[in-house]
């Protein structure tokens, strides 16, 4: 169960989230949609506290990932990012081997064994429907595959380390639509052992693959339902409005 009460969010004086309130629970994939700016993707960084990092930012409200506010003073951040994988707009992997790549999170939290690490990389893999193309060149260099295996393997990477949500910004944006079929197909199948929260500049892949729809607009949750009522029967005309295209 993941929750947020009353969240608002500031760079600096500019009041980026607006009181955002809403409950996504686990193993389902929750899409969150609206024009550049809205605050999307501001929003889906505060699951993993990735906004700590920008300087002069200020929360108020909870945020809570199984009933805990994991902006107490007493949260690990180290821990949290553990629990809260996250995936990135463009493909990154390490300038290293297909098997360091996914083995890199292992290695940073100090876990040496040889025989698990393997099989964690080769059960990452295999979660993201890449074993099969990578299994017998796993000491190339991961920057030698395509995108779409760049970006599988990075949800690979993110994986192995046994989170319970994965937050992914835009995962096939960059993809072609080969590629971006793959992990749309992906996330589907990962939502079974994965709590997913998704942001997307694509209405017809937020309709494909999200259980429910938060639609954002400056800043505010103007509309957040079932995906199938937010895309056929809106409640409020701004959401109407952007899904029809008269604006965004």
């Amino acid at each position: 169960m993941i929750e947020t009460k009353n969240i608002d969010f500031y760079y600096g004086n500019f009041h980026a989230l607006k009181n955002i309130s809403m409950k996504m629970d686990a193993n389902t994939v929750t899409a969150f949609i609206g024009p550049s700016g809205c605050g999307k993707s501001t929003f889906l960084r505060l699951f993993n506290r990735m906004n700590d990092l920008i300087d002069n930012t200020h929360l108020t409200g909870e945020c809570l990932i199984n009933e805990q506010n994991i902006y107490q003073k007493s949260v690990q951040v180290d821990e949290l990012r553990k629990n809260v994988g996250m995936v990135f707009q463009k493909p990154n992997p390490f300038p290293k081997s297909i098997f360091e790549n996914v083995a890199y999170g292992l290695r940073v939290n100090d876990i040496r064994k040889k025989t698990f690490i393997a099989q964690q990389v080769e059960e990452s893999l295999k979660a993201a429907a890449l074993w099969g193309e990578v299994k017998d060149k796993l000491k190339k260099s991961a920057l030698e595959l395509s995108g779409g295996q760049q970006q599988r393997l990075c949800i690979a990477r993110a994986l192995a380390i046994s989170p319970s949500i994965l937050l992914m910004d835009e995962p096939a944006s960059a993809l072609d639509p080969i590629s971006t079929s793959k992990i749309e197909e992906l996330i589907y199948s990962l939502k079974k052992t994965y709590t997913i929260i998704i942001v997307t500049h694509n209405m017809q892949q937020a309709a494909r693959v999200s259980d429910k729809t938060g639609f954002f607009m400056l800043g505010e949750l103007v509309e957040f339902n079932d995906t199938k009522t937010v895309f056929l029967n809106p409640k409020k005309v701004e959401t109407q409005n952007y899904i029809t295209g008269r604006f965004g």
